[in-house]
């Protein structure tokens, strides 16, 4: 005959099977905080990275709205010891984008005045013989020099004599962090030669030899400048006439600026309401 057993069974077992859940919930709870705290980390970034955007299109002017400079401000002075490259750079008028350096409207209107007034008093005598003129455009400052001045008819080889005033252009823009757009212009009457098959390439090949020579000056890296040739269908004056057409024979050194702003009226290409781009970068057509 079985004995029945006289122990108890035991009424706390179930503590080992919450004990066991209460540590799973817990697990399951670090888990989910790392994941947000993971998630915020990439939020964090790509703000970041839309902000960088932004501004290096001119929509954001203000270094202010950088989060990491609003992070040093709320910490205090020891945060900001911390990252002394951000509150320089919040204090200059810059904002500093992808490397590059991206000048607020401002500061570059103020370089460029200079810059127009240095070079007007070195080439008084060409421009008071009309070739040379410098004027303010819609992409920045635009420095002409007119084929009577440069070129024989019909050829791309700067005159000798000219030698020394490309010197002092290219000195003066070798002092400004400005890239240089190099653009030939000819006039409607068709050039066939055995050197130029069309005023394309009499224009274009202009452009390149003046561009060589600004690189043969040794003040200006060739990640600052450009050529392009426009041929007779950029004009600035009308073709109609003797005078139009000399005027539409010339080569363009145009200053090009990294920020939106339209030189030619002093007017941001920005909507102040909306703060966002309100037309693109255009070549000066229309200024005389």
């Amino acid at each position: 005959m079985r004995r029945r057993s006289s122990r108890k069974p035991n009424s706390e077992r179930w503590m080992v099977s919450y004990a066991d859940f209460v540590t799973l919930l817990f697990a399951l709870f670090v888990v989910m905080y790392a994941v947000a705290r993971s998630e915020q980390n990439k939020e964090a970034q790509v703000a970041a990275s839309i902000d960088s955007a932004f501004q290096s299109l001119g929509i954001f002017p203000s270094a202010s709205k950088d989060p990491a400079n609003g992070a040093a401000a709320k910490n205090g002075p020891s945060a900001a010891s911390g990252s002394t490259s951000s509150s320089e750079k919040a204090a200059m008028p810059m904002n500093i984008v992808m490397g590059e350096d991206v000048l607020s409207p401002a500061k570059v209107k103020q370089d460029l005045d200079k810059l127009h007034q240095e070079l007007a008093q070195k080439l008084s005598n060409q421009v008071a013989t009309h070739t040379v003129s410098i004027k303010m455009g819609r992409d920045g400052l635009v420095i002409s020099l007119r084929e009577a001045g440069f070129f024989a008819s019909g050829s791309a080889e700067p005159k000798p004599e000219t030698v020394e005033t490309l010197a002092k252009i290219a000195a003066s823009l070798g002092k400004t962090p400005y890239d240089l757009r190099v653009e030939g212009d000819t006039d409607n009457i068709p050039i066939h030669t055995s050197q130029f098959a069309s005023n394309w390439e009499l224009s274009t090949a202009r452009a390149t030899r003046i561009a060589r020579m600004m690189l043969a000056s040794n003040v200006i890296t060739p990640d600052r400048l450009s050529a392009a040739g426009y041929a007779e269908f950029h004009p600035v004056a009308s073709n109609d006439t003797a005078e139009g057409r000399a005027q539409n024979r010339r080569v363009d050194l145009v200053v090009l600026p990294r920020t939106h702003i339209n030189f030619a009226s002093g007017a941001g290409l920005q909507d102040p309401t909306t703060g966002q781009p309100s037309g693109p970068w255009r070549k000066v057509t229309d200024d005389k």
